[in-house]
């Protein structure tokens, strides 16, 4: 049962328009007598895109008692623009209202500290819970059906049709195209992600045939009945490879989780890695049957040092899959999302979405879109080439340390050794030379470029993707731009320095405990940028309560704070269990009138 503490009235909904509305502009009184969930998400946040997903059985299953109600919190200036927010609610097939909240009025009026946060209000219009992160599909059922019940006991429900309004979408040969490569016939393959599909061009603007059945769903088979759901990443395999597994492609399939493997001769489809569930576990360097595996979001993929390289943008990560064992594991990166270097093990990655390897094979350059960031791989380590933190970014040329990408989501190394980069949020195409450790801008005015591939003649093709299509890239040496430097300014928390009092609350959900079957039920990781920021406190337990100690040196960083809950049913012969995990990013300001206590919210209610 929800605990007993003062009731808080729901605050206005506040932002510059709605969309899915038809046109209708919304209060929180006009929800009076429904179950309102307000899914505070940004369109760049990956963790955001799961929980959509994890939202749409909810949607369905209590159409006649329950409203979701999209609040677009923006962190990026690029995810500003109601256009593109427009396009995104399309791409990643959004079916209820949004609220567009550019300045954030709405995300500070219900104090959400992270992307995505979900709050929960009741039909008598208070916030009833607030939850962090992704995993809260079935808490939230549990919760809405005590709702439902009590409030069908007070004659406060009120049942009927929910307030979304689809929008019309025009009809092109490619919906939101992601990735392309070249075919082993010359042909472009294209991730036709919004068509679920491959699609097979004949030219740049011609589909000769179609791999999937343009449904979004996950069955393997013949190319006309297959189904994708949203596929990003394709990967060509070596002939040997391809002759030895069977099939010659593999695909990110990224809202599956899954990896699928396409024979291009007959357009079979099989699942050649995954289990459709979304990885939330503990990092272990171990060798995994590839089936078996749960992966996050697999967003591009690439041929480099004997293995296919998952670019595994859920979980911030870099995997391997072995096709000829049919094993998979995870190559770099600790799950936590930020920008840190060094060996693979022990660095941090932001939402990876792009993978190229150098001509010689000896590097792999990563698009790292969250910390708009070009990373690499070299000898069993990472650096950065460009990229300044999560929080910084615009679009300057320059030495690489000093310049800034927005949001990059593709990279392309060239056989002069420099590399390509698909400036998503910044329209752009930048060229970064390693030789001189510049960037300059060489293409400018596209629509949200996510990919470049490099045909068998030497020209360049660019996946324009808000565009819906492909176009020939011609590179302009030397272009000039105005420089733009941005920094996301969430309203940092003040805490004092020395000891701070760290609290993560989680409270289990209605018919859920703790669960401890395979050992502590909850986690908590702690660190800070710049590390200096903590001088104690930082590292992994089990509870979630922890003194930190800040530096009275340090005058402002980001604590990173990865909270995690393991939770099962309290009846039943084989309860069902759960496992709910949240990363906040905090930007905080050292000052000697600030806090001393910090309270995030995983699930529940700050009774503090």
């Amino acid at each position: 049962m929800m605990g007993r503490m003062t009731r808080v009235r729901a605050p206005e909904l506040r932002g510059r328009g709605w969309l899915n509305t038809g046109g209708r502009s919304y209060s929180i009184a006009d929800f009076r007598g429904r179950i309102v969930v307000l899914d505070f998400w940004t369109f760049c946040c990956i963790n955001c895109l799961h929980v959509l997903d994890e939202l749409r059985p909810l949607e369905e299953r209590y159409r006649d008692v329950l409203d979701v109600i999209g609040v677009h919190s923006p962190k990026f200036e690029h995810e500003r623009d109601p256009a593109a927010l427009a396009a995104a609610v399309q791409r990643y097939g959004v079916t209820h209202p949004v609220l567009d909240d550019p300045d954030l009025r709405t995300w500070s009026e219900y104090a959400a500290r992270a992307w995505p946060t979900l709050c929960v209000v009741d039909p008598e219009g208070y916030l009833v819970a607030t939850m962090a992160g992704e995993g809260h599909a079935d808490g939230l059922a549990r919760l809405i059906d005590e709702l439902v019940v009590r409030h069908t006991e007070r004659g406060t429900l009120r049942r009927g049709d929910g307030s979304y309004v689809p929008t019309a979408e025009p009809s092109t040969p490619l919906r939101f195209p992601a990735k392309a490569i070249v075919g082993p016939a010359g042909e472009l393959l294209v991730a036709d992600a919004a068509h679920h599909s491959i699609a097979v061009l004949d030219g740049l603007d011609t589909v000769a045939r179609r791999i999937g059945s343009g449904r979004r769903g996950r069955a393997d088979g013949p190319a006309e009945t297959a189904e994708f759901s949203e596929p990003n990443g394709l990967c060509r395999l070596p002939a040997e490879v391809a002759a030895v597994v069977g099939y010659d492609v593999v695909v990110a399939d990224t809202v599956n989780h899954l990896l699928r493997g396409i024979r291009l001769d007959t357009g079979e489809v099989s699942t050649v890695a995954g289990t459709g569930r979304p990885w939330r576990g503990t990092v272990d360097v171990d060798a995994h049957p590839a089936l078996e595996v749960d992966l996050s979001s697999p967003w591009d993929v690439v041929w480099y040092d004997g293995r296919v390289i998952v670019a595994m943008a859920g979980i911030h990560q870099l995997w391997w899959f072995d096709p000829v064992q049919s094993t998979a594991g995870v190559y770099a990166g600790t799950t936590v999302e930020a920008l840190r270097d060094g060996p693979l093990e022990q660095v941090c990655l932001a939402q990876p979405s792009g993978l190229s390897v150098s001509p010689d094979g000896g590097t792999l350059w990563v698009a790292d879109s969250e910390s708009s960031a070009l990373r690499y791989v070299r000898d069993g380590q990472m650096g950065t080439a460009i990229g300044q933190g999560l929080f910084d970014f615009g679009h300057m040329d320059g030495k690489g340390s000093e310049a800034l990408l927005q949001h990059p989501l593709g990279v392309c190394a060239l056989t002069d050794g420099t590399v390509l980069i698909a400036d998503t949020y910044n329209g752009a195409v930048r060229r970064y030379d390693p030789a001189t450790d510049l960037v300059s801008t060489v293409a400018t005015g596209l629509a949200e470029p996510s990919g470049i591939t490099v045909l068998p003649d030497g020209r360049l093709v660019v996946v324009e993707s808000a565009a819906h299509r492909l176009v020939p890239l011609s590179l302009t040496e030397g272009l000039a731009t105005e420089p733009v430097r941005l920094r996301t300014e969430r309203p940092p928390t003040r805490l004092a320095p020395g000891e701070v009092s760290l609290r993560v609350v989680f409270t289990p959900a209605p018919g859920q405990k703790l669960d401890e079957t395979f050992g502590p039920s909850t986690r908590l990781e702690v660190s800070a940028s710049p590390p200096e920021l903590l001088v104690s406190g930082a590292g992994v337990g089990p509870e979630l309560e922890r003194t930190l100690v800040l530096s009275s040196t340090v005058e402002r960083g980001v604590l990173e704070v990865v909270a995690r809950a393991a939770t099962c049913d309290e009846e039943g012969e084989h309860p069902a269990c759960y496992l709910t995990r949240q990363d906040w990013g905090v930007p905080v300001v050292v000052a000697p009138d600030g806090a001393t206590r910090l309270s995030l919210i995983l699930r529940g209610l700050d009774d503090q």
